[in-house]
């Protein structure tokens, strides 16, 4: 269900635009209107982009342990609604603002909640992927040109943005410094499992390839097996690693894993001493690296002390929405383990994010294989459910 409605903003033929830009459309969206209460599907109105905005027709979307917690309302302080969560997905475009060169009407892209103006400083560095303008901000809610919000309920109530993107809807409208051009036309790539380059296995392979920079043969322990943790086992196994240990309290994981590259499990529920001591003994003394992919500050302690001394390198996937700190002395820093960050994978999402659905092309990575269940939108309460019980890795929504 889509209208187009006139709002006087033009038809676009003066300025090279689309003759649907400047009407707002009526369309379906999943609104979360409290902390943990399901999702209703209610028409709202989305606006036409404005200057540097692409308006997307959502194709598929699917959810992600993010949108888990933002649903959940675990940070009070990145509340706010209603709100249309999601920022998982891919689509087509279907209207470009005022300035927008590099895309128009009739491509697929896949939006970003880690954007890329390709103007600010960190942009320009090759030491960060992180954007200083259009950057992952769990606190923003509106559109950065006016403050506004671009979607409203049918009497005009606003509706707040999610992590810049914004997909549990019909039609969303994102920067254009958070939308990718991918061609989708050379198999094994599809619109469908495209989707997943816009957050979980970009941000699971790329903490491999380019945070860590996982080298043949050496050993990887990941903490939590949700899809971001089996991608970086996937990514880990693409650059040749001779061991890779997963880590979670759910048994069920390693079968599905191994086709991902585990080689080794373990259940922590199983063992009668620290989890951390067990990998040493595994691996001669502690990994060469290890991904917190849980989001749990104790899990976090026991991946960094799992890593070898004087080299090993812990890498922070997971969301840590508790306001505890790092569970570390600085003085164990001194026997030469390292701790850091990762968001969306190290990827500057525009100027690389092509080349790494290339790579999926080609095989070097499998995206089908994270996709373990497919639901119309309507049925978006079932897949969060589906998520919560641990059954699925990527519910993938057909809109």
């Amino acid at each position: 269900m889509e209208n187009y409605a006139h709002n006087g903003h033009g038809n676009g033929n003066s300025n090279g635009l689309h003759p649907k830009t400047g009407r707002v459309i009526t369309c379906k969206a999943a609104v979360v209107w409290g902390p943990g209460q399901p999702f209703v599907m209610e028409e709202v109105r989305v606006q036409p982009p404005q200057k540097m905005e692409v308006r997307i027709k959502i194709l598929y979307t699917s959810i992600c342990h993010t949108d888990l917690s933002a649903w959940k309302g675990e940070d009070e302080s990145q509340r706010a609604y209603p709100r249309i969560l999601g920022h998982e997905a891919s689509g087509v475009v279907e209207s470009v603002g005022e300035g927008v060169r590099n895309m128009e009407e009739g491509d697929y892209v896949v939006p970003i909640f880690n954007g890329e103006c390709g103007e600010c400083r960190c942009c320009k560095s090759e030491k960060t992927n992180i954007c200083s303008k259009y950057g992952v901000n769990p606190f923003k809610k509106v559109m950065v040109n006016d403050g506004n919000t671009r979607f409203s309920t049918k009497d005009g109530k606003p509706i707040f943005h999610f992590l810049n993107t914004s997909t549990f809807s019909n039609y969303t409208v994102v920067d254009s410094a958070c939308v990718v051009k991918i061609d989708s036309h050379l198999s094994p790539l599809t619109p469908k499992n495209m989707t997943l380059l816009s957050c979980g296995v970009s941000t699971g392979v790329g903490a491999a390839w380019n945070t860590a920079n996982v080298g043949s043969g050496s050993t990887v322990a990941i903490f939590g097996l949700g899809a971001v943790g089996l991608a970086v086992a996937e990514g880990a196994r693409a650059r040749g690693a001779s061991k890779i240990i997963g880590v979670d309290i759910n048994s069920t994981k390693f079968i599905k894993g191994q086709k991902m590259g585990l080689t080794h499990f373990i259940n922590p529920t199983d063992l009668d001493q620290p989890l951390h001591e067990r990998i040493r003994e595994m691996t001669e003394g502690g990994v060469d690296y290890s991904f917190e992919c849980a989001g749990n500050l104790d899990v976090l302690r026991e991946a960094f002390l799992s890593t070898h001394e004087g080299w090993g390198l812990t890498v922070v996937l997971g969301i840590h929405p508790t306001p505890r700190m790092l569970p570390l002395h600085p003085m164990e820093l001194f026997n030469g383990r390292t701790i850091v960050g990762s968001i969306f994978g190290g990827f500057k999402g525009k100027t690389q994010l092509p080349h790494f659905a290339k790579q999926c092309m080609t095989g070097v990575v499998d995206l089908d294989k994270f996709i373990t269940h497919e639901l119309p939108f309507d049925s978006i309460n079932d897949a969060f459910q589906l998520l919560v019980e641990g059954k699925s890795l990527r519910c993938l929504l057909h809109i």
